[in-house]
């Protein structure tokens, strides 16, 4: 494993009916979900350092941080930012935001993820 701070993903997202919290159950209105926002800052966190892990390798989320500020109706587009800020050892920590098409802050936080080998991480379930 060979990764360095400054790693970054942009991912461009539009709000569909499917990413409503609405659709998620996580409130009635059809507008972004604060659930669908946080996936959508994991995959850009996993993207960031995707190429940086070794095969057998791969990232778990263990902590997030995140403020849903502004809503997001269907069809409007998103712009996520997922930059490594630090590294310790295996742990990743990430500074995330999203953004609208005017560059106006929806959302914005830190998440922490850990790297571990996939066959090794998946063998503690069988020992559950």
């Amino acid at each position: 494993m060979t990764v360095d701070r400054g790693l970054r993903e942009v991912l461009t997202r539009t709000v569909g009916a499917d990413d409503t919290a609405r659709a998620l159950g996580s409130g009635d209105l059809a507008v972004l979900a604060t659930p669908r926002l946080l996936g959508w800052f994991e995959a850009a966190c996993v993207a960031a350092v995707e190429s940086s892990l070794a095969a057998s390798e791969t990232t778990v989320g263990t902590r997030v941080q995140v403020e849903h500020s502004r809503p997001s109706a269907e069809g409007a587009t998103v712009r996520v930012t997922a930059d490594l800020v630090h590294v310790d050892g295996r742990l990743l920590r990430f500074e995330v935001v999203a953004e609208d098409e005017a560059g106006a802050v929806l959302g914005h936080g830190q998440l922490t993820r850990v790297v571990v080998e996939r066959e090794r991480f998946l063998a503690r379930l069988q020992r559950q």
